[in-house]
């Protein structure tokens, strides 16, 4: 793959040498370059540098301006008020960059991968074992996954982690009933053939059961004694006990697997690694924690204490990593994983896609990894925390009932609702058609709604503005790249073709410069684990294009080389519009 440097990059390290050359004491300086109104881009850095070396602002930056080459990439610089440079680049070099960027046949469009990538470790997507997904594992699961694509597309060795609730006292009541109701989880449906079929099936076996088994557990003595001697058979390792364990696990992946196809996200089944994997390692945790002194026992418990976190009454709140009792709760099967996932993963970053109310349990977790010497400059952790999905009136998500949502109702329903907006544009469509396209831009729309809102902030749910044709929906990057698809077929022989001589419309330079930063916006989301930086540059483009169509004719464009590089322009910006929303985890629908 032959990677394609930015117009941006080319025209900061034009600046840079420049500046450099007037300013030989400014060698490594920054000419802090950004898009601007007044030209294609305006360099504010010499401002500072003027300060510094106690010079003129206006004269340093002319003088800066006499060392520029210009002529291929950069086509006008002028001095700007108090010392700003305005930059304008040549219609040339947008269209050869955007040329350059079509002929990379990997489908990268020219974006290079990091030199230096390594290896991140994301937990996102922590359903329960034997529970029903709410619309709470929404954001968890639809923000992890868009991570984590970006991530590989900057070149990132990624290693999913689903950390899922499969471990607590609370099976023991659930085994305890199989044994004694041993057809409990018989199901018909094959989870082969039938993913959806055998999801609700085992969902409703699932939920059955643990209703049974809280019945009978709340009213018979006999029952919760039987009950709570199986706890201790599973953490005691028992064989008959540890099957019949494995069976709820199997039997909620088949729901999970189900719920994850609806969403449209791929979940490796090695990399569903629940709190049990950590069992065998807590002790050993809570062992060396204990020596190196970075816990200590405190009324029986083994806890770390932290000089910053205090309560109400300003005594200090610890974590607990060993009960008085001798049990582990979370906080030893979150440094175990932490443990595997730097020593065994040998991981540099260890990412956790988890909600904002876990913050201070994280932040004291990764405190106590840090004292312990398992996280360093070399392995950092992150809590990528976010808000919480609200429902029109402001208030936490819920039903009319006030229950929590159930996750695949959500999704039905926005498959639905995008079904019957596909169904009054289409026009050449069969009802299985609009129902698939339903499906993703249902789907796509729930997604979207919720990637496009920085992650640590709430968001209210509204279907009828997430599949709306207007706005900041994913409906409208999807229809404006079904149009695009239209025009490319109705082109039909002529095809596109990058004409570098041609002079720009101003909307086509504004389309061009815009498409060539696509690389540079994915990096810095990437880097910031900032999905909605990714939607708002896709929003921009595709309403770029909007004005581009209206302002510019394609087919019926002055001159046949016109017709092909507006052509040229409608395919590069559809092949990114695809692969940004690819990123996402949204399908882009060749026809709508």
């Amino acid at each position: 793959m032959a990677s394609v440097k930015s117009l941006t990059a080319s025209v900061h390290a034009r600046l840079a040498d420049a500046l450099s050359a007037a300013l030989p004491e400014a060698a490594s300086a920054d000419p802090l370059l950004r898009r601007s109104d007044r030209a294609d881009y305006q360099a504010n850095g010499i401002l500072a540098l003027a300060k510094k070396a106690k010079a003129n602002p206006r004269e340093l930056a002319a003088r800066v301006v006499e060392q520029v080459v210009t002529g291929d990439v950069i086509e006008d610089i002028e001095v700007s008020g108090p010392g700003f440079l305005n930059v304008t680049v040549s219609d040339r070099a947008i269209t050869e960059n955007l040329a350059a960027r079509a002929a990379d046949d990997s489908g990268r469009l020219g974006v290079p991968r990091r030199a230096e990538a390594g290896t991140t470790v994301i937990d996102y997507a922590q359903p329960n074992v034997a529970k029903e997904m709410h619309v709470g594992h929404l954001r968890s699961a639809v923000i992890g996954d868009a991570v984590r694509r970006m991530l590989d597309f900057t070149g990132e060795r990624t290693v999913g982690r689903h950390h899922i609730g499969d471990w607590g006292t609370q099976f023991g009541m659930l085994i305890q009933y199989l044994i004694e109701h041993p057809h409990e989880l018989d199901h018909k449906a094959d989870p082969a053939t039938d993913v959806e079929a055998a999801g609700e099936e085992a969902m409703s076996n699932l939920n059955r059961l643990y209703k049974a088994s809280r019945a009978v557990f709340d009213s018979d003595e006999e029952f919760k004694t039987r009950a709570r001697q199986r706890v201790v058979a599973l953490q005691s390792g028992d064989e008959e006990t540890l099957a019949l364990w494995q069976r709820f696990v199997d039997e909620s992946k088949i729901y999970f697997y189900s719920v994850f196809d609806k969403l449209d996200m791929p979940v490796a089944d090695d990399e569903i690694v629940g709190e049990s994997a950590y069992n065998p390692m807590m002790a050993e945790t809570a062992r060396m924690l204990e020596e190196s002194g970075v816990a200590v026992r405190s009324e029986g418990a083994l806890v770390v204490f932290f000089d910053d976190i205090r309560g109400k009454d300003d005594k200090p709140v610890p974590l607990i990593v060993q009960k008085a009792d001798g049990g582990f709760g979370y906080a030893a099967s979150d440094l175990s994983a932490i443990r595997d996932r730097v020593f065994g993963l040998k991981a540099d970053t260890l990412l956790y896609v988890v909600d904002a109310r876990q913050a201070l349990h994280f932040k004291m977790v990764f405190e106590t990894a840090r004292r312990a010497g398992w996280l360093s400059d070399a392995v950092k952790a992150v809590h990528l925390e976010f808000g919480t999905v609200l429902g029109k009136d402001g208030k936490p998500f819920k039903t009319r009932e006030g229950e929590t949502v159930r996750l695949e109702d959500l999704l039905d329903e926005a498959s639905e609702r995008a079904a019957s907006v596909v169904r009054e544009k289409a026009q050449d469509l069969t009802e299985e058609e609009i129902a698939e396209r339903g499906a993703q831009v249902g789907v796509g729309a729930v997604k979207y709604a919720d990637l496009s809102t920085s992650a640590n902030r709430d968001y209210k749910f509204d279907l009828d503005q997430m599949v709306s044709l207007n706005g900041d929906t994913s409906v409208y990057l999807q229809y404006a790249y079904a149009r695009i698809r239209s025009i490319l077929r109705k082109a039909g022989e002529t095809r596109p073709a990058a004409h570098p001589e041609l002079e720009l419309h101003a909307a086509e330079r504004a389309l061009g410069l815009h498409l060539d930063s696509f690389g540079d916006l994915v990096a810095e989301a990437a880097a910031e684990y900032a999905p909605h930086k990714l939607t708002a540059y896709l929003y921009q483009l595709a309403s770029l294009f909007t004005t581009f169509y209206d302002k510019c004719p394609v087919l019926k464009a002055d001159t046949p080389a016109q017709v092909e590089n507006r052509l040229f322009l409608c395919d590069v910006t559809g092949r990114t519009l695809r692969q940004g929303m690819t990123l996402l985890g949204i399908r882009t629908p060749e026809r709508l």
